[in-house]
């Protein structure tokens, strides 16, 4: 007991805190993951966060603290979204010849998903700042930021919504898609992309490499597309 005492008090006081919680609680959460034959529900980013929230929170541990150690695994979402077009270029022929429905697919869907997160945040009176900060919410985190803050959002809050997003579509797709009956992995996947950015299409790569390479370019094509249009309605968000 003294050891795991001495142990404790070494890694809280180092970066190494956040870094070891992190990979533990991930470790972990896939074990339970693969165990319950990758249930949705399982999904082991949102029970890593929740170990980590819960962890955080017992022991009084400020996120600065923690996040001095986690910026580690923080700085390979870069890598690890970059990797995702290693599929996409394996199916570069057939990307070419659905280039077209593919684009009005993503444009579709990225406004549908911008327009109405706001439009039931502006019903619900909720303020300009939280509007701009829940546009960008289906595109990767730190994109999002980063178009919050053009649209005069908290990028803070624009991570956090993006982060639930993706881990609501991560869950409940597979459901949504029996229901509706969509069985094609591209459309599933492409989907699920659209929706959900990165969390969704790591689900979408655990299930079928179709449904992850379409929804890899799904990913891409939403940054891209909110990067490009977003800020050109912030007049219209002022507005609101």
């Amino acid at each position: 007991m003294q050891n795991f005492v001495e142990l404790w008090v070494y890694l809280s006081a180092t970066p190494l805190f956040g870094l070891t919680a992190t990979l533990a609680a991930y470790v972990a959460a896939q074990a339970v993951y693969q165990w319950l034959g990758q249930a949705p529900w399982a999904n082991p980013v949102l029970w890593t966060v929740l170990l980590l929230a819960a962890l955080l929170g017992t022991t009084g541990t400020p996120y600065p603290t923690y996040f001095s150690g986690a910026q580690f695994i923080h700085f390979l979402l870069g890598p690890a979204v970059v990797a995702l077009a290693w599929p996409l270029w394996q199916r570069r022929a057939e990307l070419r010849r659905r280039a077209l429905p593919l684009l009005a697919a993503a444009l579709a869907g990225g406004g549908v998903a911008a327009a109405s997160a706001v439009g039931i945040g502006w019903m619900l009176g909720l303020p300009g700042d939280v509007l701009a900060s829940l546009a960008p919410k289906s595109v990767t985190a730190p994109v999002a930021m980063g178009i919050a803050a053009q649209l005069g959002g908290i990028p803070a809050l624009a991570a956090v919504f993006a982060v639930l997003t993706g881990l609501v579509g991560a869950i409940s797709a597979k459901y949504l898609f029996d229901g509706l009956r969509v069985a094609s992995p591209e459309v599933r996947g492409f989907a699920l992309g659209t929706a959900s950015h990165g969390v969704g299409a790591a689900r979408a790569l655990q299930v079928h490499p179709d449904a992850g390479a379409y929804a890899a370019l799904a990913l891409g094509l939403q940054v891209v597309l909110a990067a490009l249009l977003m800020p050109l309605v912030s007049p219209l968000l002022k507005l609101l």
